[in-house]
């Protein structure tokens, strides 16, 4: 293994202990984010293309932006108002 990859492994132990660990639910989401972005990497130097487009278009992205929306919709993000 490469040192880049010990690098990912190494980054995807700590987004996974800190999601958790967040007390606001956006650092959670973000925490999350980075997660997948990081696996996403992981699977394209494992040469598995497939995943890694699957795992960045779903993990990081419309998960996220559904996390996002519902962080909105429950007024968890500040300086969010119904009008």
């Amino acid at each position: 293994m490469t040192v880049l990859e010990y690098l990912l492994l190494a980054g995807l132990v700590i987004t996974a202990v800190a999601a958790p660990l967040c007390r606001r639910m956006l650092a959670t989401v973000i925490v999350y984010m980075a997660f997948s972005l990081l696996m996403a990497v992981l699977w394209s130097l494992l040469q598995s293309p497939d995943l890694a487009i699957t795992e960045a278009a779903v993990g990081a992205g419309i998960t996220s932006i559904l996390f996002f929306l519902t962080l909105k919709k429950i007024h968890a993000l500040k300086g969010t108002r119904d009008e």
